[in-house]
């Protein structure tokens, strides 16, 4: 994906398909749901999945389309929260639109205000 598209674009297409993995592994919302509420969810999975943003970052940032200020665990934290928000059976818009808000999240800030 990253030979074709922007970074912030590749990693907004491997989102949608790690969501759609997600959903289509029966019992790993439950596993997540588990993990994140009792605080520990680091798992090899986690690892694979915050090495694979950390490749996807990378480029990004020295692309300029995804911010230096972010560590990979940045975004799979997060990440892992819309998974556990997501009930069964929610609409694909609803997902689409939570790994959208994510992905511009991470998009570096223009105009951005400084405090003085």
């Amino acid at each position: 994906m990253l030979d074709r598209h922007p970074a912030d674009i590749a990693l907004r297409a491997w989102m949608g398909r790690y969501a759609a993995f997600v959903a289509t592994k029966r019992g790993m919302m439950d596993t997540l749901r588990t993990g994140f509420a009792s605080g520990r969810i680091a798992t090899p999975s986690r690892e694979r999945v915050t090495a694979t943003i950390a490749a996807i970052l990378e480029q990004g940032v020295a692309a300029g389309t995804l911010r230096a200020d972010i560590d990979p665990d940045d975004i799979t934290t997060p990440l892992i929260g819309v998974f556990v928000a997501i009930t069964d059976g929610a609409p694909q818009e609803r997902t689409d639109r939570l790994l959208d808000l994510l992905v511009d999240a991470l998009r570096p800030r223009t105009g951005a205000r400084t405090d003085s």
